[in-house]
């Protein structure tokens, strides 16, 4: 009992230390609370990591919807909690269905989330939720409730031996109340989005129409997470809420008045790239394609395999080794050469000028320190094409290295332009709007327009709607093409 209190009392000592820090009144509650980040360090961590978000995203070039969401968004943000920010909004390069938001006012929104909104209410619902976690401090509180609760684990590790027996069940459970604490932010940002959305002039019923969506992009019934294991609240639970939300904000503003705006809205996003877009890089039959670069090499057998702007990462299932593909920033071989070693602090064993299919290249082995202690081995190949000097690393564990280092030779040593004009000339599908013709079920709409059997539940979702929905003439419709 006495090393208990003890423990209790050390641990309480740390937080009251902690707390001492710093205590603010939150925006949006008007509440007092323990904030361990301030105003100045959410924006420096915005300004920080803006440069990250576009490297590994990309910003998507279309300036009809950027100079949209930027209008919007600094609407919106004149009437948020927190005006004084100075908010950035960016599309991104990315057909994964998102929207997030960093402190400081940075807020990001997906090609592909931007591909299934069907109005601008439900843009600008979502638009609201994301501002809603700048206002609310949501990314500060999370900082400042994992130093706390992360600072009186280690007390008690450090105080009790028994505890630490049990340290490793404390962390599980410090990620469950973690995500809580996600669950009641997003709880807390869709109540902002609804009173965003809704001051700026737009019917937040559309907001909560937009969790359909989302819930059938998460497979339903049948697809996500349990509720409890999950950062997000279930959708249809949102999609319950939200409306209640909606209805009860349009009682002081009537709903004569808000907008949806939903041919507006289809007739701006005609044209906007859909999926994966083959410009930038594609992989088929296991050879890596990239069209406005011409080159091409081969994709080991097996491996995971992800394409960001800068930079192209494979490896294997066992994550064992890894290979990464980018563009080197200086001029010449021997240039960038140096350069990488400096910069990696790497020891290099052996370098030698070779040919690889025709180009100038150099390879270099090496190995380096890891931060774990191992030393880790590696195979550089520097290839000059057009006028840029392109980097292969093959690099693994220095005992797993021999395995791994014919793998890494069969990719780099088959890096070759590419010729190929159907490889080269490739197109990404993009949403067109479509008038709809005559009276009719949704499926037979998509069926009139040539859509294959195997993606009509595809478009029913990117649509908003069931196949079995009845659409009148006249109405605009998403389909896909080139």
């Amino acid at each position: 009992m006495l090393r208990l209190s003890l423990l209790l009392k050390s641990a309480f000592t740390a937080i009251l230390m902690l707390t001492a820090f710093s205590c603010s009144v939150n925006p949006v509650t008007g509440k007092k609370e323990i904030m361990l980040m301030t105003k100045d360090q959410e924006i420096a961590l915005g300004i920080q990591s803006n440069p990250e978000v576009l490297a590994t995203f990309g910003a998507y070039q279309d300036e009809t919807l950027q100079n949209f969401i930027s209008q919007k968004g600094q609407e919106m943000a004149q009437i948020s909690h927190r005006p004084e920010l100075e908010y950035k909004f960016q599309i991104l390069d990315s057909p994964v269905v998102n929207a997030f938001a960093l402190p400081g006012g940075f807020v990001y929104f997906t090609r592909g989330i931007m591909a299934h909104f069907n109005n601008e209410a439900e843009f600008a619902g979502v638009l609201g939720h994301e501002i809603g976690h700048v206002t609310a401090r949501h990314g500060a509180q999370q900082y400042t409730q994992q130093i706390l609760l992360q600072g009186a684990l280690l007390v008690g590790v450090v105080a009790s031996k028994d505890f630490a027996q049990y340290a490793g069940l404390a962390s599980q459970g410090l990620g469950l109340l973690m995500l809580k604490f996600g669950r009641d932010d997003e709880s807390q940002s869709d109540q902002l989005g609804v009173q965003y959305s809704t001051k700026i002039g737009y019917d937040a019923h559309e907001m909560a129409h937009f969790f359909k969506t989302i819930d059938r992009l998460s497979g339903g019934d049948n697809g996500g997470v349990p509720t409890f294991l999950s950062t997000h609240p279930n959708p249809i639970d949102r999609y319950n809420k939200v409306n209640q939300l909606a209805t009860d904000a349009q009682k002081t503003s009537p709903a004569a008045n808000l907008q949806v705006n939903r041919d507006q809205y289809l007739r701006m996003i005609d044209g906007l790239i859909y999926g994966d877009d083959p410009r930038q890089g594609y992989v088929e039959n296991n050879i890596f394609y990239h069209p406005d670069l011409k080159f091409q090499f081969p994709v080991p057998q097996g491996w995971q395999f992800q394409n960001m702007p800068a930079q192209v990462q494979m490896a294997p299932q066992d994550g064992k080794s890894l290979v990464v593909f980018t563009l080197a920033q200086e001029k010449s071989l021997s240039e960038a050469a140096n350069a990488m070693a400096q910069d990696t602090s790497m020891r290099i064993q052996d370098r030698q000028n070779i040919s690889v299919n025709g180009l100038p290249a150099m390879a270099i082995l090496g190995n380096q320190q890891a931060q774990d202690g191992n030393t880790v081995s590696s195979l550089t190949y520097l290839i000059q094409y057009n006028n840029l000097i392109y980097k292969f690393i093959g690099m693994a564990y220095a005992q797993d290295f021999t395995t791994y280092r014919l793998t890494f030779e069969n990719t780099m040593r088959n890096f070759k332009p590419l010729n190929d004009q159907s490889k080269i000339n490739v197109q990404p599908e993009r949403i067109r709007i479509k008038t709809v013709a005559q009276n009719g079920t949704l499926e037979a709409t998509l069926r009139g327009f040539g859509i294959e059997e195997k993606r009509l539940s595809e478009l029913a979702i990117l649509n908003g709607m069931e196949l079995k929905d009845q659409v009148a003439k006249g109405t605009l419709i998403k389909v896909l093409g080139k």
